[in-house]
């Protein structure tokens, strides 16, 4: 297969992601003929089709699938480049890949403001998604850092812990447990408890505690999305168990409140981690080292003010 040019890889790369030549041609700034030449000349060098028509849209072909995997590192590792070159020239710039679990989706933007304050120069890419996703995102070289409660232990990483950050039960203003006095973990349980799907910190949070405690666990609805959750709760349909700093807005606003059990204080923890065989880049690397550093520090400003426990 003789070279291809960076504009045929983004091509296919394009098209595989929009499902259009006529999205991707407006994805790239430039026409709809230019990305069909581009994907007409990436074919020939292949030698097999790499897309194929399915109705409306455009559908890859299993070359065109092993392809595009390769073009995104290609394409990554010469943006990569770049980024290191300019912190040779002492610039600081780059493009930060990160990727969180759901529940760190409302940590990290005060994190980033932080970051990048004084650092005009750097770019963010934010991806967030389960656990699952985010391990899945890390082993294919798609971000450089990932947020989560717990490394994986799918492949090796090199993680370090910035933070704990409390959990708690939350429940809509004038439900009755707010009221009841000597509430328990089976008093909650007996209502209809909102929760996590299983995999993710949230929910294996909750399964610890409880079992701690020696109390069984009735899960009433299972979510995988805390913005479903907090709304259900809000409704008044039941009680849901979060990171606090997950709702630190909607206490705010009177949305939810706190549902405070005695003797129950719940501790999360966040590592940031890469990849153990890969080196990282260095907008990325000064990421990592800041996160360590200042992270606990933002979580407990965030959370100043707010009486969770």
């Amino acid at each position: 297969m003789y070279p291809a040019s960076f504009k045929q890889l983004q091509a296919i790369v394009q098209v595989a992601r929009h499902q259009s030549v006529s999205r991707a041609a407006d994805a790239m700034h430039v026409t709809q003929p230019a990305v069909s030449l581009h994907l007409k000349l990436l074919e020939e060098a292949a030698g097999v089709p790499l897309t194929r028509r399915q109705g409306r849209n455009i559908q890859l072909t299993a070359a065109g699938e092993l392809l595009v995997s390769y073009a995104e590192r290609i394409l990554g590792l010469w943006e990569e480049a770049g980024d290191e070159i300019a912190g040779l020239r002492g610039v600081s710039s780059g493009t930060l890949r990160i990727g969180a679990v759901m529940t760190a989706e409302h940590l990290l933007p005060p994190m980033l403001v932080r970051f990048t304050t004084g650092r005009p120069h750097v770019r963010i890419k934010l991806q967030v998604g389960s656990r699952p996703e985010v391990i899945g995102m890390l082993s294919r070289d798609e971000i450089d850092l990932a947020i989560m409660g717990t490394p994986p232990r799918e492949f090796p990483t090199s993680a370090n812990r910035f933070a704990r950050h409390p959990m708690a039960f939350f429940v809509a203003p004038g439900h009755p447990l707010l009221k009841k006095k000597g509430l328990t973990l089976a008093d909650i349980a007996g209502d209809n408890l909102l929760a996590r799907e299983r995999g993710s910190g949230t929910r294996a949070a909750i399964e610890r505690v409880y079992e701690e405690e020696g109390v069984a666990l009735s899960i009433g609805s299972e979510l995988s999305s805390n913005e479903a959750i907090k709304q259900m709760t809000a409704a008044g349909l039941g009680v849901a168990f979060l990171s606090v700093h997950a709702c630190t807005l909607e206490v705010r606003n009177r949305l939810l409140s706190v549902l405070p059990v005695p003797g129950i204080r719940v501790q999360g923890e966040w590592h940031v981690m890469h990849k153990e065989a890969r080196a990282i880049p260095t907008v990325a690397a000064a990421f990592h080292e800041f996160v360590v550093e200042h992270g606990q520090r933002v979580i407990l400003d965030e959370l100043e003010g707010l009486a969770w426990g």
